[in-house]
C-alpha cells in the first residue's frame, strides 16, 4: 500500500503552484499517491483583475487542479501545505481552509500525521521563514510530526538554504530549477518518512 499525501496550497500568480507541482513530483517519485489541491480563492474580482498575472494563473489552473476539501485531509497519511507570504503570515485563503478543520481535529481524524510546508515571497527576506513557522503553528496544535527538509540534501543549500521548507523569492521571476529540485527533495522526504512511520505502526 502506497503512502497517501495531500499537497494543499494557495497561489495567486503561480509561484507556489509550481513549488507544489515539484513537491508532488518528488513525493510520487518516492512511491507516494498524491492529491494536488488548491484552496478556494477568496479575493474579489476587482483585486484579481488588477494584476494580470493573478487572473491568468487563476484561469489556467481552474480546470486542472481540483479545489481542496477536508475530505482530502481525512484521506491522506501526510500533508504538505504551501502559501505565499502575506505580511510574513499565511495567506487568508489557506488560513480559512485550516481554520475550518476544528471538527476533524477534535475527533483526532487529522492528528499525529507527518506534515511539511513551503512558501514564496517577493524578497529573500520577505517573510518566508515566518510564514513557514506560522503554518507549522497549526500543525503543532494537530500534534503533527513536522518533517522539514533541514540541510539533509545539497539541493536545500543550492535553493537559498531554508531548513524550514522550500521558499522562493519571486522578485526575479518564477522558481529556478535549483528551487524546484529542493521542493522535489522535500516531497520525497515527506513520502519516505511517512512510509517509515506507517511501516513501524504496522509491525
Amino acid at each position: 500500500m502506497s503512502v497517501k499525501i495531500a499537497v494543499i496550497y494557495y497561489s495567486a500568480t503561480g509561484n507556489v503552484h509550481r513549488l507544489a507541482e515539484a513537491l508532488t513530483e518528488g513525493a510520487e517519485k518516492a512511491g507516494a499517491e498524491v492529491r494536488l489541491r488548491q484552496v478556494p480563492e477568496l479575493a474579489p474580482d476587482a483585486a484579481i483583475d488588477s494584476n494580470p498575472a493573478w487572473r491568468s494563473h487563476l484561469e489556467s489552473v481552474r480546470a486542472s487542479v481540483p479545489v481542496a476539501t477536508h475530505d482530502d485531509l481525512v484521506w491522506a497519511d501526510a500533508y504538505a501545505f504551501g502559501s505565499p507570504t502575506r505580511y510574513g503570515n499565511v495567506a487568508a485563503q489557506l488560513k480559512q481552509f485550516l481554520d475550518g478543520t476544528g471538527p476533524l481535529w477534535a475527533t483526532g481524524t487529522i492528528t499525529g500525521k507527518p506534515a511539511t510546508a513551503f512558501a514564496s515571497a517577493v524578497n529573500v527576506h520577505g517573510g518566508n521563514e515566518s510564514t513557514l513557522l506560522a503554518l507549522y503553528n497549526t500543525m503543532y496544535h494537530w500534534g503533527s510530526i513536522i518533517v522539514p527538509p533541514g540541510y539533509l540534501d545539497p539541493t536545500v543549500s543550492a535553493a537559498f538554504g531554508n531548513p524550514y521548507g522550500t521558499a522562493h523569492p519571486s522578485g526575479p521571476g518564477a522558481p529556478a530549477e535549483a528551487t524546484l529540485a529542493a521542493a522535489r527533495f522535500q516531497g520525497g522526504r515527506l513520502a519516505t518518512v511517512t512510509a517509515a512511520l506507517l511501516a513501524g505502526a504496522r509491525t
